[in-house]
C-alpha cells in the first residue's frame, strides 16, 4: 500500500502514553468555575475537573515518540484523510454534508462517551461521542494473528510503504469511519430501536448486518480512494480479506472454544466479511452495501 506523502487528516486525538499534558489551572479557569457555581449551582470543584480534562486533551502534544510511533500515527493521519475525501463528495451526491469523526490514538486504557474500554476490546466506534478509538498495538496483535513477522515486512515498523499488511490495518480503520458514515445516515439509530424491540438472537442478527454493511463501506472506500490515488498494490486485497478472514465470528469461536454457535454471531462469519467487502469494493456503489435489504447476507 503506497500512502506516503498524501494529505494527514488533523481530526487526530492522540492519547497515548507519554503525552504531554497541559499543567496547572489558571486563574480563567477559577472565574469560570465561580460564575457557573453562581448561576447554575454546580460546585467549582466539578468545573474546575471537566476544565482540565478538556484542556489536556485539546493541548496534549507527543513527547519522546519514536520513529516508529511517528510513523504509525502518520499512517493513521494520512488513511482518517483519505476516508475524509472520499466520504465528502459521497454524501455531497446524496445531497448531504460528510462531517468528517475525530479518531483517537490511546495506549491501555480510554475512557469514551460510550464508557471506558482497553486495548483488548480492539478498535471501536462510539456514536455518542462520533470518535474512532484507535490503540495502534492492535496492528501489531493483527500482524501476529495474519502471520506477518518482521522478516516478511521487510522490517519492525507498522507502516511503511508497500509494507505486508499495512492495507489490512488501513481496512480496520475505513470499517470503524463505515460505523461513523451508519451514524449520520440515520443507519445506527434505527439499528438500535429495532434491536431495542426484539429478543437476543434477532438483536445479534441486526448487529450482524450492521457490520457486515461496514465492512462494505470499507471496501467502497478502498475502491474510491484507489481511483482517486493508485495507492493499492499488489496483495494488498488480499490482505483486506485475510484480515476479514480472521475476525470473522465462526473463526474466533473456534479458535477459542473449538465449536461455533451461530445464534451468538454479532459481526458476521469469515465468509460473510470478505465477501461483503469485496462487495463494496468491486461495485464502489454505496446502493450495493444495503445488508438490511437482502434476505440471505
Amino acid at each position: 500500500m503506497d500512502w506516503k506523502g498524501r494529505r494527514q487528516s488533523t481530526n487526530i486525538e492522540d492519547r497515548r502514553g507519554g503525552a504531554k499534558k497541559a499543567g496547572g489551572i489558571g486563574i480563567g479557569s477559577i472565574i469560570i468555575a465561580l460564575i457557573v457555581w453562581k448561576v447554575f449551582g454546580i460546585s467549582p470543584e466539578t468545573t474546575l475537573g471537566v476544565t482540565q480534562q478538556i484542556t489536556q486533551n485539546t493541548q496534549s502534544t507527543p513527547t519522546n515518540e519514536t520513529a516508529s510511533q511517528a510513523e504509525s500515527r502518520q499512517f493513521v493521519a494520512t488513511v482518517l484523510a483519505d476516508t475524509e475525501d472520499v466520504w465528502t463528495p459521497i454524501f455531497r451526491q446524496l445531497g448531504g454534508t460528510y462531517q468528517p469523526p475525530t479518531l483517537v490514538m490511546f495506549t491501555g486504557r480510554v475512557q469514551s462517551a460510550c464508557g471506558s474500554a482497553t486495548s483488548a476490546s480492539g478498535p471501536f466506534y462510539c456514536p455518542a461521542d462520533q470518535k474512532v478509538y484507535l490503540d495502534t498495538q492492535f496492528f501489531a496483535d493483527m500482524r501476529r494473528q495474519m502471520g506477518i513477522t518482521g522478516e516478511q515486512a521487510g522490517s519492525t515498523q507498522l507502516t511503511q510503504t508497500g509494507q505486508a499488511g499495512d492495507f489490512a490495518q488501513a481496512y480496520v480503520i475505513a470499517h470503524e469511519v463505515g460505523h461513523h458514515v451508519q451514524t449520520l445516515l440515520g443507519i445506527s439509530n434505527q439499528v438500535r430501536q429495532a434491536q431495542a424491540k426484539t429478543n437476543q438472537t434477532n438483536a445479534n442478527q441486526l448487529s450482524v448486518r450492521q457490520e457486515l454493511q461496514a465492512d462494505c463501506f470499507a471496501g467502497l472506500w478502498a475502491h474510491h480512494n484507489h481511483k482517486r490515488t493508485q495507492f493499492l498494490q499488489a496483495g494488498d486485497i488480499e490482505e483486506a480479506l485475510d484480515a476479514a478472514e480472521k475476525i470473522g465470528d465462526d473463526y474466533l469461536q473456534h479458535k477459542a472454544h473449538g465449536h461455533t454457535v451461530p445464534d451468538s454471531f454479532t459481526h458476521g462469519t469469515s465468509e460473510q466479511r470478505k465477501r461483503w467487502f469485496y462487495r463494496g469494493f468491486e461495485s464502489g456503489d454505496i446502493q450495493q452495501c444495503d445488508t438490511f435489504g437482502v434476505r440471505n447476507i
